[in-house]
C-alpha cells in the first residue's frame, strides 16, 4: 500500500513538473525577452480583451499600447490606441520608418484604430522630412 501511494507520489510530481516546463516555454512575457535580446519584432496582444494593454518589442525597444474601445459604424472596436515606449534609453536608433512600420503592424489587427504616439516619439512623429 505504502509503496501504491509513493508511486502515485512520483505520478503527481513528474506530471507537475512536465506541466511546468511547459508553462516556462509558452510564457509570453519570455518570448517578448527574447525578441528583445535578439532585435525582432513581437508582439503581445488579446485581441479579445481590449482592456489588455499590447506590448511589442522592435529593434531591442519594449513599447507598450492602451487600447481604448468606441463605436464605429458596424460595431464596437478599438478605435484609439496610445503608444509608449518603457524605457527612453532604448529609442536611440528607432526611425520615423520603424514607426511606420510599427503603425502598419497594428493597423493590420486594429483597422478602426486611430495610433497616438506618447513623448519623446511624437515629436520624432511629427517633424517634416526634409
Amino acid at each position: 500500500m505504502v509503496v501504491l501511494l509513493f508511486r502515485l507520489l512520483i505520478l503527481i510530481a513528474f506530471i507537475l513538473v512536465v506541466y511546468t516546463i511547459i508553462q516556462y516555454f509558452r510564457n509570453p512575457g519570455r518570448k517578448l525577452q527574447i525578441a528583445k535580446a535578439a532585435n525582432t519584432f513581437y508582439m503581445v496582444d488579446d485581441q479579445g480583451n481590449s482592456k489588455k494593454n499590447i506590448q511589442f518589442v522592435y529593434k531591442g525597444c519594449l513599447f507598450e499600447g492602451e487600447k481604448y474601445i468606441g463605436a464605429t459604424e458596424e460595431a464596437f472596436e478599438v478605435v484609439d490606441i496610445h503608444i509608449f515606449a518603457r524605457d527612453t534609453d532604448e529609442l536611440e536608433g528607432i526611425t520615423r520608418d520603424d514607426l511606420y512600420f510599427i503603425e502598419k503592424e497594428l493597423l493590420m489587427r486594429y483597422p478602426y484604430a486611430a495610433i497616438t504616439w506618447k513623448y519623446p516619439i511624437n515629436k520624432l512623429v511629427l517633424t517634416t522630412i526634409e
